[in-house]
């Protein structure tokens, strides 16, 4: 599988849809998922640095600090409609396997430009058959060699709010060392603002 894009999920309470396409066939995958790993794979898409590593840098960092790689991720099981994952870690020739959320599991394989993999029996139970085109306007196209990621508004949004937030931090601690409270008053206010 690779994924087709994210699309909003009005029906969900603000989540995410991953939407996976079948490689070698026409059958797309949908996996709802959180706000946060949505950023997490959209900002990982298109090459975004946070200004600190998130969670899913941090998992690959420690991964990469055992000598060890995602081998692949695969799809293994629908129950009760929640989607299972495994990572399948190899190190020095020896395989682990790990139990996962499909979107966490995902978020780490782009890390690792690992494959990704769905089971025979989750494709035939929740796959959905589609047209071989995508000319769905709500889905967010994973970049080709010639195109690029426009991440969703609100994942977009929320990455440059971090940033900014960061950057005001900095300014805060700044103004603090240099004992100038107004400016740091203000300063808080506005990390306060932004961070509602």
């Amino acid at each position: 599988m690779d994924i087709l894009g994210l699309s909003t999920s009005p029906s969900s309470g603000g989540a995410y849809a991953l939407i996976l396409n079948e490689m070698d066939g026409n059958r797309r995958l949908p996996i709802i998922i959180g706000t946060f790993e949505a950023q997490a794979i959209a900002l990982e898409l298109e090459r975004i640095k946070p200004p600190r590593p998130m969670t899913h840098d941090l998992l690959r960092s420690v991964i990469q600090g055992f000598g060890s790689y995602v081998k692949s991720v695969l799809i293994s099981e629908l129950r009760d409609g929640t989607f299972f994952a495994q990572i399948s870690l190899e190190s020095d020739g020896n395989e682990l396997e790990l139990d996962a959320r499909p979107s966490d599991a995902i978020a780490l394989a782009i890390r690792f430009d690992s494959p990704i993999f769905v089971s025979t029996s989750v494709l035939d139970e929740a796959g959905i058959v589609s047209e071989t085109r995508v000319d769905d306007p709500t889905i967010t196209p994973v970049p080709s060699s010639e195109s690029t990621v426009h991440l969703a508004p609100a994942i977009k949004e929320s990455a440059e709010e971090d940033t900014r937030v960061s950057s005001l931090e900095k300014q805060l601690a700044n103004a603090i060392a240099n004992e100038d409270y107004e400016r740091a008053a203000t300063l808080r206010d506005e990390i306060n603002r932004l961070k509602g």
